[in-house]
């Protein structure tokens, strides 16, 4: 059987060397957002990068709200691939695959009442209005691309093949960033030209690799991909409740993120776009860090398939260990390039003046967040979701309320602050229902 060349023993070192193909996917999707943010951030009028930072917050809010569909996908699988049960890991694919399509759909219809919500929740001036629809009236058709994708992910992490999912993003990314810069620099497209960069990467990448896919898993596994005996009622009610609760989970903690340019844009349009540039550090090092994560859902899965306890805690250990001192490594290159980075993603002086004062809080953010990444990806990967979905529900209410007091009487600094209270109330609630996952060995 294929599972048993894999061993149940997953030092720092083995857990590092399955993320490096991870980090360079990771890498390359935040790069995805700096290279967006310096094409609008360099066009001379803040209305752009306003205009831009808005649309593509409520996007990765919508996108990442059914994140589950990645998540879901990639506890499911590793836990099927663990006892060698083949056929349930391409039903879980289809499954997944025929409710991407359907979620797809139903958000496509909804384009009118998004935009419609998107002006009454943001107080911003006509022109950025405007140019906010242009972006989400040509993005929204990426949807589909882009949660089939999260399904593809999701299977090559669950069966440890992460140069495959790695591959896969990069792909993607890397199409955005030509496309995307073809389109403003060459066709001075400005907003409709980063909108239009991912919805052309995102159908090239899923046709590539729903192919890939297609002949992989005949290969590898020796199956046929149908649509057969993927409607029984046990395992439909099965993926329906994972997903369900880290739906919720995403939809929360997506929503907490929607928060923060909410919160900005209340202090005006300049503090908006300054968040934007600062919000560039965090995603970068989270997506890194996030490597670790990504690599341990699945193979926290495949030990919890195997039942092996002791290779479960080394692997929780040995991760966690890894993932703060990455955290600390990326903490001190902020220290270091930070500056040089604002300088390139923008050439508005009063923007940089304003994020050299907040420097602060991406420096120190990084290692403090890295603890509830992986406590992320250790849930993810044990199908725990429940507790991940209370987890989060307990921490976002103790943020708002934070940021809200905050913010109020130490303006942006004070919402900065809250952002860091807010990884501490994540990895704080997550320890507490750790306990519930020793229960599954």
């Amino acid at each position: 059987m294929l599972q048993r060349s894999y061993s149940s023993h997953f030092s720092k070192k083995k857990i590092f060397l399955l993320s490096i193909p991870i980090f360079f996917s990771n890498l390359a999707t935040p790069l995805v957002g700096i290279v967006d943010t310096g094409l609008m951030g360099n066009l001379g009028q803040t209305k752009f990068l306003a205009a831009t930072s808005i649309a593509t917050s409520v996007m990765t809010m919508i996108i990442w709200s059914f994140g589950f569909l990645r998540m879901g996908t990639v506890g499911l699988v590793a836990q099927s691939f663990g006892r060698g049960e083949f056929r349930e890991i391409v039903r879980t694919i289809l499954r997944n695959l025929l409710l991407a399509v359907f979620i797809s759909l139903i958000i496509i219809i909804l384009k009118p009442l998004i935009v419609s919500l998107i002006s009454n929740f943001f107080p911003t001036s006509t022109e950025t209005q405007n140019l906010i629809n242009t972006y989400i009236s040509i993005r929204i058709f990426s949807v589909p691309a882009e949660l089939i994708i999260y399904i593809l992910i999701g299977f090559y992490l669950g069966i440890q093949k992460t140069n495959i999912s790695s591959l896969l993003v990069i792909t993607l990314s890397v199409l955005n960033v030509l496309f995307s810069s073809f389109f403003v620099l060459s066709l001075g497209l400005e907003v409709p030209g980063v909108a239009l960069g991912t919805l052309i990467a995102s159908l090239i990448t899923v046709t590539i690799f729903l192919t890939y896919t297609y002949r992989y898993i005949i290969k590898k596994f020796q199956i046929i991909p149908k649509f057969e005996k993927i409607f029984e009622p046990k395992k439909i009610i099965k993926l329906f409740n994972v997903n369900l609760d880290i739906f919720i989970r995403t939809l929360f903690l997506t929503f907490s993120f929607l928060w923060i340019t909410f919160l900005g844009s209340k202090m005006g349009e300049d503090y908006l776009a300054v968040n934007t540039i600062l919000m560039q550090f965090i995603i970068l090092s989270a997506f890194f860090l996030d490597a670790y994560a990504f690599s341990t859902e699945g193979i926290i899965g495949f030990s919890l398939g195997r039942r092996n306890k002791k290779s479960f805690l080394s692997i929780v250990n040995n991760s966690i260990q890894i993932s703060f001192f990455t955290a600390l490594i990326i903490s001190i290159v902020y220290i270091v390039f930070s500056k040089q980075i604002i300088n390139i993603i923008t050439d508005i002086e009063i923007l940089r003046f304003i994020a050299y004062k907040h420097l602060i809080w991406i420096i120190l953010i990084p290692p403090i967040a890295s603890f509830c990444y992986q406590l992320d990806g250790i849930f993810i990967g044990t199908s725990q979701t429940k507790e991940i979905r209370n987890g989060t529900i307990i921490s976002v209410a103790s943020f708002i309320i934070t940021s809200i007091y905050l913010t109020k009487y130490f303006g942006n600094h004070g919402l900065w602050f809250s952002l860091l209270l807010f990884m501490v109330f994540r990895s704080l609630a997550l320890k507490y229902f750790f306990k519930e996952i020793l229960k599954k060995f």
